[in-house]
Protein backbone atom coordinates (compact mmCIF):
# COMPACT_ATOMS: atom_id res chain seq x y z
CA UNK A 1 0.00 0.00 0.00
CA UNK A 2 1.01 3.46 -1.28
CA UNK A 3 1.72 6.03 1.79
CA UNK A 4 -0.96 8.60 2.18
CA UNK A 5 0.59 11.02 0.14
CA UNK A 6 2.18 8.68 -2.72
CA UNK A 7 -0.69 7.56 -5.09
CA UNK A 8 1.17 4.56 -6.87
CA UNK A 9 1.22 4.58 -10.81
CA UNK A 10 -1.23 2.64 -12.74
CA UNK A 11 1.56 0.26 -13.83
CA UNK A 12 2.47 -0.39 -9.99
CA UNK A 13 -1.05 -1.19 -8.99
CA UNK A 14 -1.32 -3.42 -11.74
CA UNK A 15 1.04 -5.82 -10.40
CA UNK A 16 4.35 -4.83 -12.18
CA UNK A 17 5.78 -5.33 -15.65
CA UNK A 18 5.55 -8.75 -15.53
CA UNK A 19 1.78 -8.73 -14.82
CA UNK A 20 1.45 -6.70 -17.63
CA UNK A 21 3.76 -8.55 -19.71
CA UNK A 22 1.30 -11.80 -18.74
CA UNK A 23 -2.00 -9.56 -19.63
CA UNK A 24 -0.72 -8.66 -22.97
CA UNK A 25 0.33 -12.60 -24.01
CA UNK A 26 -3.29 -13.28 -23.19
CA UNK A 27 -3.85 -11.02 -24.62
CA UNK A 28 -2.37 -11.81 -27.94
CA UNK A 29 -3.29 -15.69 -27.68
CA UNK A 30 -6.69 -14.39 -27.79
CA UNK A 31 -5.69 -12.50 -30.84
CA UNK A 32 -4.30 -15.43 -32.62
CA UNK A 33 -7.27 -17.34 -32.47
CA UNK A 34 -9.38 -14.59 -33.46
CA UNK A 35 -10.70 -14.21 -37.06
CA UNK A 36 -11.37 -10.71 -37.04
CA UNK A 37 -8.13 -9.52 -35.64
CA UNK A 38 -5.82 -12.31 -36.41
CA UNK A 39 -5.31 -11.24 -40.28
CA UNK A 40 -4.33 -7.70 -39.05
CA UNK A 41 -1.02 -9.37 -37.23
CA UNK A 42 -0.50 -12.12 -40.08
CA UNK A 43 -1.67 -14.92 -38.15
CA UNK A 44 0.76 -14.88 -35.16
CA UNK A 45 1.87 -12.40 -32.54
CA UNK A 46 5.66 -12.30 -32.67
CA UNK A 47 7.55 -12.44 -29.37
CA UNK A 48 9.11 -9.33 -30.52
CA UNK A 49 5.82 -7.36 -30.85
CA UNK A 50 4.61 -8.65 -27.79
CA UNK A 51 8.24 -7.22 -25.83
CA UNK A 52 7.78 -3.73 -27.65
CA UNK A 53 4.19 -3.59 -26.99
CA UNK A 54 5.10 -4.75 -23.45
CA UNK A 55 7.67 -2.08 -23.54
CA UNK A 56 5.05 0.41 -24.49
CA UNK A 57 2.88 0.17 -22.26
CA UNK A 58 5.24 -0.43 -19.31
CA UNK A 59 6.12 3.35 -20.20
CA UNK A 60 2.55 4.86 -20.56
CA UNK A 61 1.48 3.33 -17.12
CA UNK A 62 4.55 5.14 -15.48
CA UNK A 63 7.02 2.95 -15.92
CA UNK A 64 10.62 2.94 -17.48
CA UNK A 65 11.16 5.05 -20.95
CA UNK A 66 12.53 1.00 -22.35
CA UNK A 67 9.85 1.68 -24.94
CA UNK A 68 11.48 5.25 -26.22
CA UNK A 69 14.93 4.48 -25.20
CA UNK A 70 14.92 0.98 -27.34
CA UNK A 71 12.34 1.59 -30.33
CA UNK A 72 11.93 5.18 -30.69
CA UNK A 73 9.08 6.25 -28.61
CA UNK A 74 5.60 7.84 -30.64
CA UNK A 75 7.42 8.32 -33.93
CA UNK A 76 7.72 4.10 -33.61
CA UNK A 77 4.46 3.24 -32.81
CA UNK A 78 2.58 5.62 -35.19
CA UNK A 79 4.70 4.30 -37.93
CA UNK A 80 3.33 0.81 -37.33
CA UNK A 81 0.23 1.86 -37.70
CA UNK A 82 -0.11 3.67 -40.62
CA UNK A 83 -1.54 2.09 -43.82
CA UNK A 84 -3.48 -0.97 -41.64
CA UNK A 85 -6.84 0.62 -42.40
CA UNK A 86 -8.03 -0.55 -38.95
CA UNK A 87 -11.88 -0.74 -38.98
CA UNK A 88 -14.62 0.61 -36.15
CA UNK A 89 -15.17 -3.33 -35.98
CA UNK A 90 -11.14 -4.10 -35.23
CA UNK A 91 -11.32 -1.38 -33.11
CA UNK A 92 -13.28 -2.39 -31.13
CA UNK A 93 -12.66 -6.42 -31.19
CA UNK A 94 -9.22 -5.50 -30.10
CA UNK A 95 -10.48 -3.31 -27.10
CA UNK A 96 -12.80 -6.16 -26.10
CA UNK A 97 -10.24 -8.65 -26.40
CA UNK A 98 -7.67 -6.56 -23.39
CA UNK A 99 -10.82 -6.19 -21.34
CA UNK A 100 -11.50 -10.05 -21.31
CA UNK A 101 -7.82 -10.52 -21.06
CA UNK A 102 -7.38 -8.66 -18.41
CA UNK A 103 -10.10 -10.90 -16.19
CA UNK A 104 -8.17 -14.08 -17.45
CA UNK A 105 -4.77 -12.89 -16.76
CA UNK A 106 -5.72 -11.95 -13.07
CA UNK A 107 -5.25 -8.05 -13.09
CA UNK A 108 -6.91 -6.31 -10.40
CA UNK A 109 -10.57 -6.01 -10.93
CA UNK A 110 -11.23 -2.79 -8.68
CA UNK A 111 -13.30 -0.02 -11.17
CA UNK A 112 -10.37 2.25 -10.58
CA UNK A 113 -7.73 0.63 -12.04
CA UNK A 114 -10.05 -1.09 -15.12
CA UNK A 115 -11.28 2.33 -15.58
CA UNK A 116 -7.76 3.24 -16.04
CA UNK A 117 -6.35 0.99 -18.23
CA UNK A 118 -9.52 0.54 -20.63
CA UNK A 119 -9.57 4.74 -20.78
CA UNK A 120 -6.12 4.27 -22.14
CA UNK A 121 -7.12 1.41 -24.47
CA UNK A 122 -10.12 3.39 -25.94
CA UNK A 123 -8.30 6.46 -26.36
CA UNK A 124 -5.46 4.47 -27.80
CA UNK A 125 -6.91 2.51 -30.24
CA UNK A 126 -9.33 5.29 -31.06
CA UNK A 127 -5.77 7.31 -32.24
CA UNK A 128 -4.40 4.13 -33.80
CA UNK A 129 -7.61 3.47 -35.86
CA UNK A 130 -7.92 7.19 -37.33
CA UNK A 131 -3.82 7.17 -38.11
CA UNK A 132 -3.78 3.70 -39.76
CA UNK A 133 -6.25 5.22 -42.46
CA UNK A 134 -4.87 5.88 -46.25
CA UNK A 135 -4.13 9.51 -46.35
CA UNK A 136 -5.16 10.28 -42.47
CA UNK A 137 -3.58 13.64 -41.30
CA UNK A 138 -1.12 12.03 -38.25
CA UNK A 139 1.38 13.85 -35.79
CA UNK A 140 4.56 12.91 -36.69
CA UNK A 141 6.63 13.78 -34.06
CA UNK A 142 4.79 13.66 -29.85
CA UNK A 143 5.60 12.51 -26.41
CA UNK A 144 4.67 8.69 -25.52
CA UNK A 145 1.48 9.45 -23.09
CA UNK A 146 2.27 8.71 -19.41
CA UNK A 147 -1.46 7.71 -18.30
CA UNK A 148 -2.84 8.47 -14.25
CA UNK A 149 -5.60 7.39 -12.65
CA UNK A 150 -8.15 10.48 -14.02
CA UNK A 151 -10.60 11.37 -11.80
CA UNK A 152 -10.71 8.15 -9.86
CA UNK A 153 -7.24 6.89 -8.39
CA UNK A 154 -7.54 3.63 -6.28
CA UNK A 155 -9.58 3.80 -3.21
CA UNK A 156 -7.00 3.31 -0.02
CA UNK A 157 -8.96 3.51 3.14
Amino acid sequence: MAAADETPTILAWGGGPAAFRRWLDVFYDLVEQDPELAPVFGGTVSEEHRDHVTAWWVEVMGGAATYTDGHGGYAHMLARHVGLAITPQQRLRFVTLLSAAADDAGLPADPEFRAAVMGYAEWGSRLAQHNSQPGAETVAQAPVPRWGWGVAPPYEP
